[in-house]
């Protein structure tokens, strides 16, 4: 069975998909058989990996897109199986779609919409070591979805004061979560993300949230770093994109906590 992750921060431009990419990515360089799902609407894992919409040698007028997503999914239209793209040697990634945005109106009236991912991942459990879920920056019906659907999450945060704020207010819906639909959901660490150590408040920041969340937060600490800014532009991992930067330096040492914790 594998061990499923939700990277889950309702503020946006936190590291979610950088952290959900690369580290899906370090898992599969251990030979875990890895599965990424993106399940927001912006689709930025989906484009991260290239495979969202491409120009057209040919056709400019007609982008390359995936045929299925997690959107038919949700629907009912496809299992999950089924929607999933063969990206690289051990990982495997199931798209989004700019239809998600309108989940939560098409969604509304279903009977158990809030568990809806997590029976569709009864499909692929048993194909995988970890399932990793790159939710939106918001508290909606999908990010609902994922944590009652999830092991463990991961919540990336910046070095800033504002991220305390919007981490206590998280961890307070995944206690909600807990406690309605998913007993069994833990949090597997807060992850500082885009640091920078030369700058004294972002030290001064990191200081305070470890303070305040100790032994939650992990010892790895992601640098901001240039490569892991351009890595998407190329459709590339930061491990494609540039092996021996300290942004694949970071991940390689998370998936070694990761793994010694699961």
């Amino acid at each position: 069975m594998a061990t499923v992750i939700g990277v889950v921060n309702q503020k946006g431009g936190v590291g979610k998909t950088t952290t959900t990419v690369n580290l899906g990515a370090a898992l599969a360089k251990h030979g875990k058989r890895t599965l990424l799902i993106d399940i927001d609407a912006q689709s930025n894992l989906t484009t991260h990996l290239g495979l969202g919409p491409k120009e057209d040698a040919e056709a400019v007028e007609k982008p390359l897109i995936p045929e299925f997503t997690i959107y038919d999914v949700l629907k009912g239209n496809k299992e999950l199986k089924d929607v999933v793209i063969h990206r690289s040697d051990n990982l495997d990634v199931v798209p989004s779609s700019l239809f998600l945005s309108a989940a939560d109106l098409e969604l509304g009236g279903v009977v158990g919409r809030e568990l809806i991912l997590r029976r569709a991942l009864a499909s692929v459990m048993d194909s995988y070591d970890f399932v990793l879920i790159d939710c939106p920056p918001a508290l909606g019906l999908l990010s609902l979805n994922a944590l009652a659907a999830v092991n463990r999450v991961v919540i990336p945060v910046q070095s800033e004061y504002l991220a305390l704020h919007g981490v206590r207010q998280l961890l307070d819906t995944i206690d909600q979560v807990r406690g309605i639909y998913n007993p069994a959901l833990v949090v597997g660490g807060v992850l500082i993300c885009l640091h920078d150590n030369r700058k004294r408040l972002a030290r001064a920041v990191s200081d305070t949230i470890r303070a305040y969340f100790g032994d939650l937060v992990f010892d790895t600490v992601i640098r901001s770093n240039v490569a892991l800014a351009e890595a998407p532009a190329s459709g590339q991992t930061i491990f494609e994109y540039s092996l021996k930067s300290s942004g694949a330096e970071d991940y390689e040492a998370l998936v070694k906590e990761i793994l010694e914790d699961v």
